[in-house]
């Protein structure tokens, strides 16, 4: 009896033991690791927090946004003009045509690195959600400013006010005058009607920046600095969007679409070098690329100006005064009536689609929003057309 109770007593504790045994250490659940939010990032919200304090300072103060936007914002826009000017295609174009390759790469680095626990995924939320911080950052820093700032007509002096149909006759006649003496200095293509630029491109910046180191000395409020027009790759999909060149704040490039005639390349190159030099109002980089242009030592940009604000000056005067027009258009020289008409021939396939309205749409909200007139401001360069030429 003794010798079976101990047996059985034995049996009892290895059992307990085995029973309350504690897991190794090594079989533990090792938590998953707390992801930080990179230096770099908190830095950037830093700046945006900042930006938010200066972006309602320049809405409600326009002579500290002349102040920034001459003394402060090219600190953020040449620097980054340069930083970009050495590559030879538009960096923001080709980030916008990788768009869903950098998606599909967050996403599954996202998936595969941070999704452990939902601190970490806040955390790669707010990673990625600083490139947002830094576009608006660059937005505030470098753009907004010339958006709040005091008006062109203020900085030159301009008396402008509403237009009458005899002001905008008497500054179409002037432009007229002008075509009919550069028209001869242009080659045109025999069977299509357009005029050609008579060099390439890297020789156009090259006169247009030229240009804009000359206007510089006659206008405190133009910025002299060497920068580089980038050509858009997808340029005929883009016409699809009336799009013919922009400026990209975040990377500084100034884009032209190329697929338009020759004849409004000078004009819009100009204009988007406006916009890259602080001049951010549609209306006013248009009449800052028509003063580059029309004083330009070169005759096809000098014509490209002439042209491109005839065919704004247009629209206005017929409205106003269908006579007058007939009598300016009387006048105009046969190979810029001809060119004018190829133009609409070639736009025809363009002009009406989904790609242009909702451009138009985005364009107009984003004008709006940043206190002008909206697409209708691009057109508002005939009252300061207007206001220039009856000042002279």
């Amino acid at each position: 009896m003794d010798d079976n109770t101990n047996i059985n007593d034995t049996s009892i504790t290895e059992d307990t033991q085995d029973a309350v045994t504690l897991p190794s250490p090594e079989c533990e659940a090792t938590p998953p690791e707390r992801k930080k939010l990179p230096l770099v990032c908190k830095i950037i919200y830093a700046i945006a927090a900042l930006c938010v304090l200066l972006y309602i300072a320049f809405v409600l103060f326009p002579d500290f946004s002349d102040f920034f936007n001459y003394n402060i914002s090219p600190i953020i826009r040449v620097p980054l003009a340069k930083l970009t000017g050495w590559i030879p295609f538009s960096l923001s174009e080709f980030i916008v045509i990788l768009l869903p390759l950098i998606i599909g790469v967050i996403v599954y680095f996202g998936v595969k690195h941070y999704s452990s626990s939902w601190r970490n995924v806040g955390v790669f939320c707010l990673t990625v959600l600083s490139v947002a911080a830094y576009v608006f950052s660059t937005f505030t820093l470098g753009f907004l400013p010339a958006y709040r700032g005091s008006t062109l007509d203020v900085k030159m002096g301009l008396n402008k006010q509403p237009v009458s149909a005899d002001e905008l006759y008497e500054t179409a006649q002037i432009v007229v005058d002008k075509l009919g003496g550069l028209v001869y200095s242009v080659d045109f293509k025999e069977k299509e009607d357009f005029s050609v630029m008579p060099y390439g491109y890297s020789e156009l910046n090259d006169k247009l920046i030229e240009a804009y180191d000359k206007a510089s000395e006659k206008y405190d409020f133009i910025q002299s600095f060497d920068s580089r027009v980038k050509r858009i790759m997808l340029s005929e999909p883009m016409t699809y969007t009336h799009i013919s060149g922009v400026y990209t704040f975040f990377t500084g490039e100034a884009n032209i679409n190329t697929n338009f005639p020759d004849y409004t390349i000078p004009f819009t190159a100009a204009h988007e070098l406006a916009h890259q030099r602080g001049i951010a109002r549609e209306d006013e980089a248009n009449f800052v690329a028509f003063l580059v242009c029309s004083e330009a030592d070169d005759a096809y940009i000098r014509y490209s100006a002439y042209l491109n604000l005839f065919e704004y000056l247009a629209g206005p005067l017929n409205s106003a005064n269908p006579q007058y027009y007939s009598l300016i258009y009387a006048q105009l020289p046969e190979n810029s009536k001809l060119e004018m008409s190829a133009y609409s021939k070639f736009f025809d396939k363009y002009r009406e689609n989904i790609a242009e309205k909702v451009s138009d749409k985005v364009n107009d909200t984003f004008l709006t929003i940043n206190g002008t007139e909206g697409v209708k401001s691009y057109g508002m360069v005939v009252d300061l057309a207007v206001a220039y030429y009856k000042d002279k």
